[in-house]
């Protein structure tokens, strides 16, 4: 009776302790393998203070690129315009080499320099050895989207309502009505110095770790060229979150049609408080568009 009785506390015991590693394993462990993978292959190249540059950079383009490839094909292939926003609208190749060509040069004039500074000036990175978990990972992104958004609706929002700050900062990115994906950087050398201010920042205040760092910057990128885009998928951001919590493309593109409206840039509960919020039907999305026409205040 008492052999029994001890084997049974053994094994229960070992099962308790069985179950204890395991859930920690998952708690802690799920993106270890990653970064543990990472570190090995990629030690040098994610220390170097050139990476966060290069990662942002290099995903912009491919993006813009899959997208303008859309942006082509999408005269002759019915399966690619029944989801623009305008599908009579067509993006011509002035309209490309303008919008890249103003991307470039600020690429060249700003975001090169920054980064060769960085590279100077600035030691390797230390890499801690633990990943983040799964939740502080994704509460980490998160974070920063949210005090993103915050930051850039008051930005917007004042460059709006200033006319001197609209005109000499902001216009430029106005001057296309329907906006496609290489819309996204046609900004002024300040906007762009902005915006990469705040995506570079916000995970250094909410301490982030690095890998959630990059998390975050690829995702601010993805969501940045999905809102100038000019397309409704299905598997759009603003389609897979409910309530009408996400902006997208189609509030952003009412942004460009009537600049007054749709100042945040990931959520809209900013647009509901402040009364700027508002969504045009396909019919009235149509009937307001003019083709490439600088609108001011």
């Amino acid at each position: 009776m008492d052999t029994g009785r001890l084997l049974r506390t053994d094994v229960l015991s070992w099962m308790s302790d069985v179950l204890n590693r395991t859930g920690g394993l998952t708690q802690s462990s799920a993106l270890q393998p990653l970064w543990d993978y990472l570190q090995q292959n990629h030690h040098e190249l994610l220390r170097s203070p050139l990476f966060p540059v290069v990662l942002s950079v290099s995903s912009y383009f491919f993006l813009v690129g899959f997208y303008t490839i859309l942006d082509l094909l999408a005269p002759t292939w019915p399966c690619i315009s029944r989801y623009k926003l305008h599908p009579d609208r067509t993006v011509s190749w002035p309209n490309i080499w303008t919008t890249l060509g103003v991307t470039v040069h600020n690429h060249l004039l700003y975001i090169f320099p920054a980064a060769a500074a960085q590279w100077l000036w600035r030691p390797p990175i230390p890499l801690p050895r633990e990943a983040p978990t799964l939740l502080s990972f994704l509460l980490g992104i998160l974070g920063c989207m949210v005090v993103f958004d915050f930051q850039y609706y008051l930005w917007h929002l004042l460059h709006h309502r200033v006319p001197w700050l609209y005109r000499t900062f902001h216009a430029v990115h106005h001057q296309y009505n329907q906006p496609f994906s290489l819309v996204t950087q046609y900004l002024s050398g300040w906007e762009l110095f902005s915006v990469g201010f705040w995506a570079t920042v916000d995970p250094i205040l909410l301490q982030c770790h690095c890998l959630t760092t990059w998390g975050f910057m690829l995702f601010n990128v993805y969501v940045s060229t999905e809102d100038h885009c000019g397309y409704d998928f299905p598997w759009s951001m603003h389609n897979l979150v409910p309530l009408g919590l996400w902006g997208g493309a189609p509030k952003h593109d009412a942004h460009h049609q009537k600049p007054n409206t749709n100042f945040a840039p990931f959520f809209s509960h900013w647009d509901r408080l402040g009364g700027t919020h508002l969504v045009l039907a396909p019919a009235s999305r149509d009937a307001t568009a003019e083709p490439d026409q600088k609108k001011e205040d």
